[in-house]
Parts: C-alpha cells; structure tokens; sequence
C-alpha cells in the first residue's frame, strides 16, 4: 500500500478508537439507563436511539448536515461563535462514526444489563449500597461479557463507516479519507490492486472484531 492508502488506515482506527471511546461512556449510561428505569417514552426514546442503525446512512448523513453543517442547528451557532465548522474535518468521521455505531452497543449493553438476576440487585439495596454503587460495583460488573461485545461491535460498524462519512466529513485525501471512502475511490479510478489490499484489511479487521464479539456472548461471567 502507498501512503495514501495507509493514512486510510491510520484515520480509519484513530476515527474508530475515538468514537469508540465515546460511545463506551455515553452509550453505557444510555443503556443502563432504559434497562433499570421505567419513565414515559422509554420505548420511543430507545426507537430514536436506534434509527442510525436502521436508517439508510446517506439519510443519517443528512440529518447530521442538518444540524451541525455551517447552517446548522448547533453547527451555524457553533459557526457563528468560533469561526469554526466541523464539517470536512476527521472530527465529523467520528461524529459520522458514533452515531450509526453508538445503537449496537447501547442494545448489547441494555440486553446484558437487564440479564442481571434482580434479587442480587435487590440484595445490594438491602446492604446499604446506593444505586450508584450498584451500578458500578454490582450489575455493570456481572454484565461486563455483554457490554464488552458490544464495545467490539460498536467499534467493527465505526471501522466501515462510510455513507454518513461521505456526506459529512467528505472523501479529502490525506485529510479525512478514511478507509471505506478511500476503497470507493480506488474502485470508482480502477485502482483494483490497492483496493483489493484494503478490503482484505477492512474484511480481516471487521471479521476479527465480530468474533471476538462471538466468543464474549457465549462466554460465561
């Protein structure tokens, strides 16, 4: 590969580690939150929460012009204020990133705490251990196999991201072509050898990731 394609690379992961990492803080409290709490519209803010995963990524990637383009909602306040857009930055590939990703984790995560036996959590309670010890020293403990995997998932979907990508964050070489965006380029200039070595990559990279996801789920705590 020449230095394009491994800048392609190194985007790629530093794109995917970051939005990982953010999808590990928010999408855990998201997914602990609709498993343990019963509040009106739970169901609908789970749904809202789990379109970027369904919906087609172009249309994702439109909303997110929406409402952090330069004449955005947040993104022309944002514009206004600083000068600064974070449209056609690597910044957008992780927000691109985060947002189709985040549902995979926040589903695994609220299936594997909702799967904690509930007399336990009970029997912490009558210990004296405030919810938020039990939170963080009883049910996301036990429920650690589940929300790794979906850490691993959420970081797999991030890694191939490419439609919200392109809409937000564009195909500019050496400034945020990331992987997926810099195969469609080699495709689309019959540049099949270095293609052929990225998908390979990409596959490899992806496959690895939906195993160890694999292996975790059937893991026992």
């Amino acid at each position: 590969m020449n230095d394009s394609a491994w800048f392609a690379l190194r985007l790629s992961l530093q794109v995917s580690l970051v939005a990982t990492a953010l999808m590990l803080v928010c999408g855990v409290i998201l997914a602990y939150l609709l498993a343990r709490k019963s509040f009106r519209g739970r169901e609908l803010v789970d749904m809202f929460l789990t379109l970027p995963l369904v919906l087609p990524p172009t249309v994702t990637g439109y909303y997110l012009i929406v409402l952090f383009g330069r004449n955005g909602w947040l993104g022309g306040v944002l514009y206004r204020l600083t000068g600064w857009s974070i449209m056609f930055t690597w910044y957008a590939a992780v927000l691109a990133s985060f947002i189709v990703a985040i549902p995979l984790l926040i589903k695994t995560a609220r299936a594997a705490i909702e799967s904690v036996d509930k007399s336990i959590i009970s029997a912490a309670y009558a210990l004296g251990l405030s919810e938020l010890q039990t939170a963080v020293f009883i049910v996301l403990p036990l429920a650690k196999k589940g929300i790794i995997a979906g850490v691993v998932l959420a970081f797999a979907r991030a890694v191939g991201e490419f439609g919200a990508t392109l809409m937000i964050a564009g195909n500019i070489p050496g400034k945020t072509s990331t992987m997926p965006l810099a195969i469609y380029a080699c495709v689309s200039n019959g540049e099949w050898y270095k293609a052929n070595i990225m998908v390979l990559s990409l596959t490899l990279m992806s496959g690895s990731a939906v195993y160890i996801a694999n292996r975790l789920s059937k893991s026992k705590n």
